[in-house]
C-alpha cells in the first residue's frame, strides 16, 4: 500500500470521485467533531460524555483514512 501523490490529469469521472471522496471527509471530521463537542446532539440516546469522545473520535479516524485513500494509487494505476 504505498502512497504517492498524482499529478497527472485525471478524467472527468476522477475528479468527480475526488471531490465526493473529499466532501465524504469534511462529513466525517464535522460529524465527529460535533459528537465530541455538542452535548445536546445525542441528548436522546442518554451517551455518556466518554462514549461520545470514543464515537466522535473514531469517525474522525474514519475521516482521516477516507482522505488518505484519496492519494493511494494502485499498482495498475501506475
Amino acid at each position: 500500500m504505498s502512497y504517492k501523490f498524482r499529478f497527472k490529469q485525471k478524467s472527468l469521472s476522477g475528479r468527480f470521485l475526488f471531490i465526493l471522496g473529499f466532501l465524504t471527509f469534511l462529513a466525517c471530521v464535522a460529524l465527529g467533531l460535533m459528537l465530541i463537542f455538542d452535548e445536546d446532539l445525542l441528548a436522546q440516546y442518554n451517551l455518556s460524555h466518554s462514549a461520545r469522545l470514543t464515537v466522535g473520535i473514531l469517525i474522525l479516524v474514519y475521516g482521516f483514512l477516507r482522505f488518505l485513500r484519496l492519494f493511494r494509487t494502485e499498482p495498475e494505476d501506475e
